[in-house]
């Protein structure tokens, strides 16, 4: 038995301190320091006191800081079990990923460009992969425009999208800024702006709006056919 911390702690009980500030300050458990001053009653005053004290902001902040940690570690689990049911991607995966990509997120009004635009590096890195792997566009055919509102960022910005997406700046239109006071937020939740992609490419326009029509059809016509 630790008679010397067991007297500490419940001298310390008496002036109103906490379990897990006595705890901390005589360097045992908290189940052994319960278990020591179980039989002590606190004062009203004592109470309050400790009740009060769970309203801090720095408990406050702890507490949202654990809870954080603890979602984010919950979350991870059900992202990386989820990982497990794709293990590679083949070049018919890509073509449907690439092709539901442009109908989502595609430009569908300019019957001879093929242009997508998005703030997603990774987005972008997928389809450059299907432009070139799927669709087999000439590297001189890509042009690449950026949308920014941070004008004094646009160097670095068109070093970033260029190393994305892998078309030279030489290839680049100019890049459109747009500052403003109500743009102040997307400077920083976007600093290097929306990268747009063009291919000048009619038929390869009018062949991705067949594919879409074609897998928008079977999955909306034929749901109880689709194989497992």
């Amino acid at each position: 038995m630790k008679l010397i911390e067991k007297q500490k702690a419940i001298l310390l009980r008496k002036k109103g301190k906490s379990i897990k500030e006595i705890s901390r300050l005589v360097r045992v458990s908290k189940a052994s320091v319960s278990i020591w001053v179980r039989n002590i009653t606190l004062t009203r005053d004592q109470k309050t006191l400790l009740k009060s004290k769970g309203f801090t902001t720095d408990v406050i902040e702890k507490r949202r800081a654990s809870r954080l940690k603890n979602e984010h570690i919950k979350r991870s689990i059900i992202i990386d079990e989820a990982k497990k049911d794709f293990s590679k991607v083949s070049l018919r995966d890509l073509k449907l990923i690439g092709a539901m990509l442009y109908w989502a997120e595609g430009g569908k009004t300019r019957l001879n460009m093929v242009r997508i635009a998005n703030s997603d590096p990774e987005i972008i890195l997928v389809m450059m992969n299907f432009f070139r792997k799927i669709c087999d566009v000439p590297e001189k055919k890509f042009r690449g425009h950026i949308h920014t509102h941070s004008p004094g960022n646009v160097k670095k910005s068109e070093k970033f999208w260029s190393g994305i997406s892998g078309i030279p700046r030489s290839q680049f239109f100019k890049t459109y800024t747009k500052p403003s006071i109500a743009s102040k937020d997307k400077r920083h939740s976007l600093p290097y702006g929306t990268f747009d992609i063009y291919v000048c490419d009619t038929r390869l326009f009018l062949k991705i709006k067949g594919w879409t029509q074609a897998i928008t059809s079977l999955v909306v016509n034929s749901p109880n056919k689709l194989p497992k």
